[in-house]
């Protein structure tokens, strides 16, 4: 199956494109640690980017190169830091990222939102900004960045007129991602995909149990995403199969990426529990999968 990022580059999923040439491509990270934040892919997938050859790989640097001085010159910064992480999406990529302090390149610190205006600004002005050469920019036409009080404005704004269509998107795209994946524990369960009307403020135990028809009281242990998933996504895992591995791990990134605050909710105390792993989408939905998981 094709990682997001190929996705992306074959039109499938959109992307804050900044330039790209015929073997390579730049966009903005959805969630990225600072504004400008940007990722930098060989189009041709490859997992670990020192099994890329010597000459793509150099290309690849040099692609980056002329990406972060676009970065340096649109987005106010002492310096363009470079990281390569390559854990989650099994698709080499390099992080630009603009930087005033050393914590700014911390993958730890929490991510933040951009409206998506202002991610198109930022996209249009990085990209007209890339020295010239074979790439060209993701941005037609570059724009005036906005000030703090209008981007909070246009974020205002998004919060209640975003477009009903997105969380239809987003359920079709997890029933791409989930399609014939299975959940092993002590026997083998589907992933279904799942939509629900996010209850105002946090999601509490009494609501959750509400929303999917449990019965109040019923014991729900919440879980981080990546350790649910953990013997799913690793390559000598209980799948056996570093191709399934990869789609665990797509799926992961979607659900991190594509909603806010996504968990799993261990939901009952066994034989079998119901586990649902739920995120916030923008248009007041939660949105994910659920399985069973089979526990003696």
């Amino acid at each position: 199956m094709p990682s997001i990022f190929s996705r992306i580059v074959s039109g499938e999923l959109p992307a804050y494109k900044v330039a790209e040439d015929e073997h390579h491509l730049a966009f903005l990270d959805i969630t990225p640690l600072v504004e400008g934040h940007t990722l930098v892919i060989p189009k041709r997938e490859v997992d670990y980017i020192f099994d890329m050859a010597p000459e793509e790989l150099a290309a690849l640097h040099q692609f980056a190169q002329r990406v972060a001085k676009g970065v340096k010159e649109a987005v106010p910064c002492r310096r363009v830091g470079v990281a390569v992480i390559g854990l989650e999406v099994p698709h080499a990529h390099i992080h630009l990222i603009p930087m005033t302090k050393v914590s700014d390149m911390n993958f730890a610190n929490p991510k933040i939102k951009v409206a998506e205006q202002r991610m198109n600004e930022l996209a249009a002005a990085i990209g007209a900004q890339v020295p010239a050469g074979k790439e060209k920019s993701g941005g037609a036409e570059a724009k005036p960045l906005a000030s703090k009080a209008e981007r909070e404005t246009t974020e205002a704004n998004e919060a209640t007129a975003a477009p009903a269509s997105a969380t239809d998107a987003t359920s079709q795209q997890l029933q791409e991602l989930t399609q014939g994946l299975q959940f092993i524990s002590e026997s083998e369960a589907p992933l279904e995909v799942v939509s629900y009307e996010a209850p105002s403020g946090a999601l509490s135990d009494a609501a959750l149990l509400q929303l999917t028809g449990q019965p109040a009281g019923t014991k729900v242990e919440t879980v981080d995403l990546m350790h649910f998933l953990r013997n799913h996504t690793a390559d000598d895992g209980v799948l056996g199969d570093a191709e399934l591995a990869n789609r665990y791990k797509a799926l992961q990134m979607f659900l991190k990426q594509e909603l806010e605050e996504t968990k799993v909710y261990r939901v009952g105390a066994g034989p079998q529990v119901q586990a649902y792993a739920l995120g916030n989408t923008s248009e007041g939905k939660l949105a994910g999968f659920k399985t069973v998981l089979t526990e003696t």
